[in-house]
This record gives C-alpha cells, sequence and structure tokens, in this order.
C-alpha cells in the first residue's frame, strides 16, 4: 500500500459494504441501463472490467444468457465477494493496463464506473484494443460534473463545511474527475480505440471514508454525521428522499490497424 494515497485504498470489509450501501443506491439502476445497451450489441463474448461485487455482472447475465461473461477488478477482495454473489460469471483478478487475455479474445469489453480511476487511461484503453476482436466495441460509462449527482453533491459541500481549511477531494478528484467528454474521447484514440458516440444519462434514484481519517477527523463522529446530515436534508428533504444522478455513456471501436 505504500506510494497509494490514503482514499484509494480498500479495507478487506469495503466490498460488503460496497455492496450493501452504494449499489442499490448509485450502481444498479445505472447497471440495467448499460446491460440494456450491451445487449443490443449481440456479442458472444464479454469482458468487463471494474466489476465491483457485480451489479454490472449480474444484469449483463440476464440480458446475455447465451453470451459468455468474464469479469475482472484490481481487487481480489471485490472479485472473490462477486464471484460468490454472480457464480455465472468467470470471475479474474485482473489490472485493466495489464489485462490477462490473449489478443481478440472478446467481441465486446464493458466498464461501469470504472475508467475514471484507471491511473493511465491510454494505457488501459489500448489493453482493451488488443483484447477485442476486429469490428469489436468497447462501452463504459463514468460519472458527470459533481454539481449533477444530488447525493455525491450534497455530501462534498457537507465535508467543506465539516473541513473548511483542507475538505476532502475523493469525489471531485476522482468518480467525477472525468466528466468533460474530450480528454476521454482523446485518451481512447491515443489508445487506439475510435469513439463512435458519447451521451449523457440521468437517472434518479462512498468510499470518502479514508481521506476524513487523514485529516485528523473521526468518520464515525456525531458531530460530522450532524453536518453531512444537516445538508443532506437541506439539499434533498427529509425521509425518503431521491435526487438526479448525471452520468455519460462511450461507445467505442477497435479502430483498425494503422
Amino acid at each position: 500500500m505504500s506510494g497509494v494515497p490514503a482514499d484509494r485504498r480498500w479495507s478487506p470489509s469495503m466490498p460488503e459494504a460496497y455492496e450493501r450501501y452504494l449499489v442499490p443506491a448509485l450502481f444498479r439502476p445505472f447497471a440495467a441501463d448499460l446491460a440494456g445497451r450491451a445487449a443490443a450489441l449481440a456479442p458472444r463474448t464479454v469482458l468487463e472490467l471494474a466489476a465491483g461485487t457485480g451489479a454490472l455482472t449480474s444484469c449483463l447475465l440476464a440480458a446475455l444468457p447465451a453470451a459468455e461473461v468474464v469479469a475482472t477488478d484490481l481487487n481480489e477482495a471485490m472479485a472473490e465477494f462477486g464471484r460468490a454473489r454472480v457464480p455465472g460469471a468467470r470471475w479474474r483478478r485482473a489490472d485493466a493496463q495489464r489485462l490477462p487475455f490473449p489478443d481478440r479474445a472478446f467481441d465486446l469489453v464493458v466498464c461501469q464506473f470504472g475508467a475514471m480511476f484507471f491511473p493511465d487511461r491510454p494505457a488501459a484503453f489500448a489493453e482493451v484494443r488488443r483484447v477485442l476482436v476486429p469490428g469489436g466495441r468497447f462501452l463504459f460509462s463514468v460519472w458527470g460534473p459533481l454539481g449533477a449527482h444530488g447525493f455525491d453533491a450534497a455530501v462534498q459541500a457537507g465535508l467543506e463545511r465539516a473541513f473548511p481549511a483542507d475538505p476532502p477531494d475523493f469525489l471531485p478528484a476522482l468518480p467525477h474527475g472525468c466528466a468533460a467528454p474530450a480528454p476521454l474521447r482523446a485518451d481512447l484514440v491515443a489508445g487506439g480505440l475510435e469513439p463512435v458516440r458519447d451521451e449523457p444519462l440521468v437517472l434518479t434514484g462512498t468510499p470518502v471514508r479514508a481521506a476524513v481519517e487523514s485529516r485528523g477527523g473521526d468518520p464515525d463522529a456525531p458531530e460530522l454525521h450532524a453536518v453531512l446530515t444537516a445538508e443532506l436534508a437541506s439539499r434533498l428533504g427529509a425521509g425518503r428522499v431521491s435526487a438526479p444522478m448525471a452520468a455519460r455513456l462511450f461507445l467505442a471501436e477497435r479502430a483498425p490497424a494503422a
């Protein structure tokens, strides 16, 4: 873990918390939409990157019952949790920048809300191109601007109130750090992929703990919970609430060899 920023680290208990708290509210609504788009491309072999606990994986299996689905994640604990939760896929631990698969092995590569975390996106996209068959497609999503995500914007505003001198920047820097489409399109081209289209998607419907701890804060402190709860309530209302969540969808294809 040396040299890895604290807010990018995963504890052994993270998969269970991720599945319980983040998947239902943030990831599952988008997973059904992305799986439907994947099914429309009629692939026979599918590789999923940054699969997490399998939110998209389970939707892919339902939408593409005849396809072979291989799900991967960089974090071994995530892959193990996903393997137990979604056994219909073939699970592997894999780094998106060094994929352990032969050339031209998949018709489709998909990734839901993972590309933002690739340290070297052109290198990862070059690996996607390598494992795609000629004419194969890469379908992926990233979060839209922080201000267009009701829940994350409220959490970030609360963190800025709690830590005015040095607010945790995990949400704007990483999950929402790829909201502008032009740099991602340039990264796709640099990786040998041809952007086909990108489009915004808004649906209605967090790993900031380490960042709080690195600033000397207690993530479980009642005072912090009170600040965040007040900010969420002031923006979204009390009780059971919903808020818009903006993402951007990209479709690219394997560019012909130069």
